[in-house]
């Protein structure tokens, strides 16, 4: 089995969308189309704040991954957020998570990347034993979110 990664292009919107929708839909988030589509857009023309690619099964995509980028201080420099990770529940099992992290650490160290961070539901603890395994540590905080509507200041 040759696992490898594609870079999502604007003309592969449409195919990656469908696994944000699989991925949001066994999560139980929302997903809202429109919105989605313009913020992977915005992506994908400025690599500057992240990149998103295909992970592909004997080329076959069964899954994607997105990266983004960010500055901390506490890191002293760059660090990276995988802001989203999802393979396909048939594709589960064969390493293909592992080897999706083993490159974006790659990823990571040629763009200058000092900390990788990423985010897991606390209900799902087989995904932080894995990410343990993987050499992510837990944090004694929270992380915390307000959204920030376009109509208020």
């Amino acid at each position: 089995m040759e696992i490898s990664f594609k870079p999502v292009e604007l003309s592969d919107i449409d195919t990656v969308l469908i696994f944000i929708q699989e991925y949001y839909d066994y999560d139980h988030h929302s997903f809202e189309m429109p919105q989605t589509r313009t913020a992977l857009e915005n992506l994908i023309r400025h690599p500057d704040r992240g990149r998103v690619w295909f992970i592909c099964r004997n080329t076959k995509p069964v899954g994607y991954t997105v990266l983004t980028l960010g500055y901390s201080l506490e890191y002293l420099g760059r660090d990276a957020f995988v802001d989203e990770i999802y393979v396909r529940e048939s594709d589960r099992g064969q390493g293909i998570g592992r080897a999706t992290f083993e490159f974006l650490e790659e990823v990571c160290r040629s763009l200058g990347v000092n900390a990788l961070h990423l985010e897991v539901e606390q209900h799902n603890t087989n995904a932080q034993q894995i990410y343990r395994k993987l050499g992510f540590m837990d944090h004694e905080r929270y992380l915390m979110t307000r959204l920030l509507p376009e109509d208020q200041p």
